[in-house]
């Protein structure tokens, strides 16, 4: 006699949930609902979540494109967020690029917003601090049920193989080291002032180098190229954009 099938019951939101959706709905609207003529990138894990965000943001300037940010390490609070988005659009932003700590992410503060890019650093759970690896684990996975046109992995995360499950609508890509990584890292150098890196995307070799160091560095500046790889922008603007970010000029 076999043994009787196990059903998934489907979670039940909590009335706390409820209510942090709804005002995530009414500030939306109070704002105009502003992403409508954006594209929200948003990149979440246990680290460099900023640092790549700011890759991101230099290699979409470098591409001549419009693009706002909003990175912090730290919770964003759903009236932050929103009020950034209207700001962004006023300024004639077609790019938002916004940290999406695990904080923000369990308390709804993304709810309802069209994600066009969602990209994963890496899942350190020694590093959570008062957040159990479970809660954190299913606060990313918030972000990528959310049905984001573009997801990126990183192939080098223990935990790779539990995210590796989500796709975006229209691309999924992954980097690191391994063979099949669509940014695959073929080498790097750290010096005192900087850090180099040798990628590849398919058949096409190019670095990119940072004045940031240390060897998560290079991680960082692969995530950065994979979310650009999705938009399409070319390997030389991708190097001249991480070569721009220098964190002693951001306010």
């Amino acid at each position: 006699m076999s043994a009787p099938k196990k059903t998934e019951t489907k979670r039940k939101p909590s009335m706390k949930s409820k209510l942090q959706r709804t005002h995530a709905k009414l500030l939306s609207s109070y704002y105009g609902n502003p992403i409508r003529d954006m594209r929200l990138i948003c990149v979440t894990g246990t680290s460099g979540k900023a640092i790549v965000s700011h890759f991101i943001h230099e290699i979409l300037r470098a591409a001549g494109q419009h693009v706002a940010i909003l990175a912090s390490d730290s919770p964003i609070k759903v009236s932050a967020l929103h009020k950034f988005l209207s700001e962004a659009w006023k300024a004639g932003s077609s790019y938002v690029v916004v940290t999406a700590p695990a904080e923000s992410l369990k308390n709804n503060v993304f709810y309802g917003l069209p994600v066009y890019v969602a990209a994963m650093t890496d899942f350190i759970p020694s590093s959570l601090g008062a957040m159990s690896a479970e809660e954190f684990s299913e606060s990313e996975s918030t972000l990528l049920k959310m049905n984001p046109e573009v997801v990126v992995l990183n192939e080098d995360d223990a935990n790779f193989a539990e995210f590796s499950k989500f796709v975006g609508k229209t691309d999924t890509l992954t980097y690191g080291t391994t063979r099949t990584s669509t940014i695959r890292i073929d080498g790097a150098k750290l010096y005192k002032k900087g850090t180099e890196a040798n990628l590849s995307l398919g058949s096409s070799r190019f670095s990119v180098a940072s004045f940031l160091t240390g060897e998560p560095i290079v991680s960082y500046m692969a995530c950065a190229a994979a979310v650009a790889a999705a938009l399409h922008i070319g390997n030389d603007v991708i190097a001249d954009g991480v070569a721009n970010y220098n964190p002693e000029n951001v306010e």
